[in-house]
């Protein structure tokens, strides 16, 4: 049994984190959240120790190391821009590192962080759960039996509405969350890189708060992107029957299907830590490195072959 701690205890991922800890049959120890609203955790740990100061939970974590208890494995589920801290903060505690995604804000992050794993000899591991959803794993050998010169024409459509309290909080700060591109697109071009292979370009042709769209080149791929979190934007029968997300791949105009098998990848994620395999810097750095881009870039509005959502914004 593995002992765990959990930074961002009371966010909308955490419980995932939490059930992949008891489902793998190790033990979470002590959790760290700002907010007191983690009843939550009564349904999987409540014996854990509980802080809403990082200082005390510093202070707890290095006496447990120090008795020899020290913590196996810090998960942390903490806002984007904190990650970088908070892995820091459990490698040199003597754990490794479970982060969501994104993993950092910054491609130069990545090669700090790696000097900390040098450091420590502790490892830092991304959840990046789409390669181990079943659909992507057949999509990605598909992928990879076809002409290595042949390129794909495909469309990823994203949508997942939010109320308003979205630009409140953190999610809505740029800084903090690095904008929608990042905060609700990086696992999928982690996904589009790990199928299609190393990025070529990229083109930017909307970037606003509540939405984004652009075109990437893969080495096998044309992807023309469109994410957002404006409800206004989804497609009528999305509309019609009451739904809230949308969700669409297609590869030359076939639908991926891969709108089940979500439930477990977490928990999948945490046995492929365990069990050896993870996805550690390395396998995070195209990622981060394209959705830096998507940011730094200057939008070139509706011209070229931009995705046809796009029409619905500047209508």
């Amino acid at each position: 049994m593995k002992s765990f701690g959990l930074i961002g205890a009371a966010g909308y991922i955490a419980p995932r984190h939490m059930k992949a800890i008891r489902d793998t049959n190790n033990d979470l120890v002590a959790a760290l959240d700002p907010s007191d609203s983690v009843g939550i955790i009564d349904s999987f740990f409540p014996e854990a120790s509980f802080f809403t100061e990082f200082e005390r939970f510093d202070r707890h974590i290095d006496k447990l190391r120090r008795k020899g208890a020290g913590l196996d494995y810090v998960a942390i589920c903490s806002p984007n821009y904190l990650h970088d801290a908070h892995i820091r903060f459990a490698l040199r505690s003597g754990a490794d590192a479970i982060c969501e995604k994104p993993l950092v804000l910054n491609p130069w992050n990545i090669d700090g962080l790696a000097e900390i794993e040098r450091e420590t000899g502790k490892r830092l591991y991304n959840i990046l759960q789409l390669r181990l959803h079943p659909a992507i794993v057949a999509l990605r050998e598909k992928i990879a039996a076809a002409p290595a010169d042949q390129v794909f024409d495909v469309d990823l459509t994203y949508l997942t509405s939010r109320g308003k309290w979205y630009d409140i909080s953190w999610k809505g700060d740029l800084a903090k969350s690095g904008g929608i591109a990042t905060n609700i697109g990086v696992h999928f071009f982690d996904m589009l890189g790990w199928v299609f292979g190393p990025q070529q370009d990229s083109v930017v042709h909307l970037h606003k708060a509540d939405v984004a769209a652009g075109m990437l080149t893969y080495r096998q791929a044309r992807v023309r992107w469109f994410l957002s979190i404006n409800a206004d934007y989804l497609p009528p029968d999305a509309k019609a029957s009451g739904k809230r997300t949308y969700r669409s791949i297609t590869i030359a105009g076939e639908e991926l299907e891969f709108s089940e098998g979500f439930t477990d990848l977490h928990t999948d994620s945490y046995r492929h830590i365990l069990s050896g395999g993870g996805f550690g810097l390395e396998e995070a750095r195209a990622c981060i490195e394209t959705v830096h881009q998507i940011r730094q870039t200057t939008p070139k509005g509706l011209s070229g072959d931009y995705h046809p959502f796009c029409r619905q914004v500047a209508e």
